[in-house]
């Protein structure tokens, strides 16, 4: 099978990326997360080949799969998707970055589970900005939230890096717009409230990656541009 289209993708999306940054003076580094769920590992050696080193997974078990086959790559793997509690214990010894933690009893499993292996695992908090009942996370609640922050910060075996959302379903691009700023105002104000620093935002995929680069986006998560539809 010619997986060339991969790449070509990938130069296509890094373009498009960097001429955003630059028209808008954008100078924070934007990490891209080559969201590799259902796709096969023969595209996941494809991007890999043609630079791409970040791949995002929504399932354990079926990441789980793909990193062990893939094992002697140079790959930070995230995990993308809802972390199920009963998967805590093989998703932590497999990736770099979860982004799905959504309660405090999460973050406690997770950094349980990483003192259990040594390790301090990084964190994204997920907050559901949209308000759609299909999303996991975090209810928009800033009190709640920052609460809840302040809690997980205390846990010795996490180390939370910022926060994610998912834009909402929808063609409107001012609620999008909206969605990603406020996750960018939470942020910025937690961040000075708990004297901590919470650099990173993970919003925007392959339809919205655009909206969530103006709005502060360090890590955009994208699938269907890269490597086709599913």
């Amino acid at each position: 099978m010619n997986l060339e289209f991969i790449r070509n993708n990938l130069k296509r999306l890094l373009d498009d990326i960097r001429n955003i940054k630059e028209k808008n003076n954008i100078k924070h580094d934007i990490k891209l997360v080559a969201v590799s769920k259902t796709f096969p590992v023969e595209y996941i050696k494809e991007a890999y080949n043609a630079g791409q080193k970040v791949f995002g997974e929504n399932r354990v078990q079926e990441a789980e799969e793909k990193i062990n086959i893939l094992k002697n790559l140079d790959i930070e793997w995230h995990l993308v998707g809802v972390l199920q509690k009963n998967k805590v214990n093989k998703a932590v010894p497999l990736f770099d970055l979860i982004h799905s933690i959504d309660s405090f009893e999460l973050a406690h499993k997770v950094s349980k589970k990483a003192i259990d292996i040594n390790k301090v695992q990084d964190i994204l908090i997920q907050v559901n900005t949209s308000g759609e009942s299909t999303k996991s996370g975090f209810k928009l609640d800033y009190s709640l939230i920052r609460d809840e922050v302040a809690k997980i910060l205390e846990l010795k075996g996490v180390r939370v890096r910022g926060f994610m959302t998912i834009g909402p379903l929808t063609d409107d691009r001012d609620l999008i717009k909206n969605s990603f700023k406020q996750l960018r105002e939470m942020r910025d104000s937690i961040q000075k409230e708990l004297k901590v620093d919470l650099i990173e935002l993970s919003m925007g995929m392959s339809s919205d990656y655009d909206i969530a680069i103006l709005e502060g986006a360090t890590i955009i998560r994208v699938g269907s541009l890269i490597f086709g539809k599913r």
